[in-house]
């Protein structure tokens, strides 16, 4: 015959609190080890499986003389689970503000990116400029060995700008992590927020 599975923790949480339901009496912990095998729970781990309902707010303990003594009511549970149900609702209260807060900050960085003709001449004179500056780096690339200190502090700064541009890449993708885990609902308005402000699917880090 295989050998009987032994009572996993909430098992034993339960049949613990079935002891103190059933009676609504007040318990010293050597009362609860003898209590406890008769339930499935070694006396050995009674008293870490009752401070776990202690320290949950499921069995209260107090101290009278010099004798400790546990104690619990179904009120208890129901308590506890009011507790808990309370710090949800907070908790989803803040997730919907900060949803809000977010989708308002989405609006507020497409300001001023509809398509205009003033948009469309100032990418044409970035443009320009990238050209520009392509053309400057490369005449500045034939004067390399000419002046190394020069080129060792371009070095330096693509080196810098490399690893802030994976250090901002790497917050993107925290902060797409997190609006997917706390905003599940919302997963296709999320990816056509993300397409909108270049978060494409092709966006990597640096090599």
């Amino acid at each position: 015959m295989s050998k009987k599975r032994g009572l996993s923790l909430e098992e034993k949480r339960e049949q613990m609190l079935q002891i103190f339901y059933k009676s609504q009496d007040f318990y010293l912990l050597k009362e609860l080890e003898k209590l406890g095998p008769k339930r499935g729970v070694i006396s050995q781990s009674v008293k870490d499986v009752v401070q776990s309902l202690v320290d949950d707010d499921l069995v209260l303990k107090d101290k009278i003389g010099t004798s400790v003594y546990f104690w619990s009511l179904p009120s208890c549970a129901g308590n506890q689970l009011r507790n808990t149900y309370n710090k949800l609702e907070s908790d989803l209260s803040n997730s919907k503000k900060r949803y809000v807060e977010l989708v308002e900050h989405r609006d507020n960085l497409k300001r001023g990116r509809e398509d205009s003709e003033e948009r469309e001449s100032a990418l044409e004179e970035l443009k320009a400029v990238e050209v520009h500056h392509k053309k400057l780096k490369e005449e500045l690339a034939a004067y390399a060995d000419s002046d190394p200190a020069a080129v060792e502090a371009m070095k330096d700064a693509i080196d810098v700008a490399h690893s802030a541009a994976n250090r901002w890449t790497d917050n993107i993708f925290t902060l797409q992590q997190w609006c997917s885990t706390t905003f599940p609902q919302a997963k296709e308005q999320l990816e056509h927020m993300y397409r909108e402000v270049g978060i494409t699917e092709d966006f990597e880090y640096l090599q």
